[in-house]
């Protein structure tokens, strides 16, 4: 039974981890590809509608990594230092940590 557990913990913590990096890169290519077009709206004043990539994989993916990272939500100003705070404490609260619990069941079973 606590074997099992472990390994239920580590599988979790493995896959928000997996999600959270996707969630990023996903937003990083995103930023990336668009930024050329996003400036040339912005500059002529028109508004940028969210295109299809919004929707679908992406979106379920950012809903997870957002409900994993709640509590450093709205910390910094810049949509950047948003989603890199909230990558680095998934990777912190549930890479390390639930990991490590992980393994101290592990090892005291």
């Amino acid at each position: 039974m606590t074997r099992f557990t472990a390994n239920l913990l580590r599988t979790i913590s493995i896959a928000l981890c997996l999600i959270a990096a996707i969630s990023f890169l996903l937003f990083a290519l995103n930023q990336t590809s668009t930024a050329s077009g996003k400036q040339q709206a912005s500059l002529s004043g028109k508004t940028v509608q969210p295109s299809e990539s919004e929707r679908g994989f992406r979106r379920t993916v950012d809903e997870i990594t957002e409900r994993a990272s709640g509590p450093v939500s709205n910390i910094s100003s810049s949509e950047w230092g948003e989603r890199g705070l909230r990558l680095i404490f998934v990777l912190l609260a549930f890479g390390f940590a639930l990991g490590y619990v992980a393994r101290l069941i592990r090892v005291r079973a």
